[in-house]
């Protein structure tokens, strides 16, 4: 039996943390092997984790930002494989066991599912089962997100775990995928493993408590003076990012009529 654990930081958006849980408990997920973290919830998130048998649960007095929370959950229930994941997403049938047996596979040690993005206006446990066998074998090497990663235990003795500063506000999984590019760990974003992610509504609800608009980061505007490059260099790195983007999305399509990043919108799919 795979050995893994699963953490997540919730921040209030109770409903969303409880659709989450509900998807895991639906497709035969033990509560046992997730860890919650909230960062000082003020609706009712702590009664409802009250209630849930989780391997453990962490309640800060205020926010300390996702590193310090990821940090914790990873701390908490340390495995062999540890899925650090939002709360707003819906988890599908097999998603672990596909992800993990594919990063064995490929030989990564850092690994994210394919996303479908947006409201859930269709059947998504169907457009799983369909997706994950067809797009099976479809992995962009090199790429992985925050929305769920899930991390093989010697990457932590080996980069170490995500930046604990609270005022970076989401800069930590920059900080954290640069620490794995240096350190030489493959990744990869798989198409044998899906969720639905609703679409960042923690973050958006923190841009609104502040007054932000949506373009605006929650983080200070030269924390990638961190990542220790030049403009040219960090210009040159997104010009490469973004065709390579682009390459894996026109052989996707070619290929299967879809890619491994979805966005619904009017009904329909947006291929990314």
């Amino acid at each position: 039996m795979t050995d893994y654990a699963i953490t997540f930081a919730c921040y209030n958006q109770v409903d969303y943390t409880r659709q989450c849980v509900d998807s895991l408990v639906r497709h035969g997920y033990d509560l046992g092997r997730v860890v919650a973290v909230d960062n000082g919830s003020s609706d009712d998130t702590r009664a409802y984790l009250d209630g849930l048998p989780l391997g453990g649960r962490i309640y800060n007095r205020q926010n300390l930002g996702c590193g310090v929370a990821w940090n914790q959950g990873v701390l908490a229930f340390q495995s062999e494989w540890t899925v650090v994941m939002n709360n707003d997403v819906l988890v599908s049938a097999q998603w672990i066991e596909n992800l993990i047996a594919s990063a064995e596979r490929l030989g990564v040690r850092a690994v994210s599912p394919a996303l479908v993005e947006g409201p859930l206006d269709y059947d998504f446990d169907a457009f799983a089962r369909d997706a994950s066998r067809r797009m099976a074998d479809v992995a962009r090497m090199g790429a992985r997100h925050a929305v769920c990663l899930c991390v093989h235990r010697s990457v932590w003795d080996e980069v170490g775990f995500f930046q604990a500063t609270p005022s970076l506000w989401g800069y930590e999984d920059t900080l954290f995928f640069h620490a794995l590019d240096k350190a030489g760990v493959r990744t990869a974003i798989v198409g044998s493993s899906w969720l639905h992610h609703y679409g960042s509504i923690t973050v958006s609800a923190l841009k609104q408590e502040r007054g932000l608009s949506g373009h605006q980061g929650l983080g200070a505007r030269n924390n990638y003076r961190l990542l220790g490059k030049s403009l040219l260099r960090r210009k040159w790195d997104k010009f490469l990012r973004k065709r390579q983007e682009r390459d894996w999305r026109a052989e996707e399509l070619v290929r299967y009529g879809m890619t491994l990043h979805g966005e619904r919108r009017d009904g329909g799919f947006v291929w990314r």
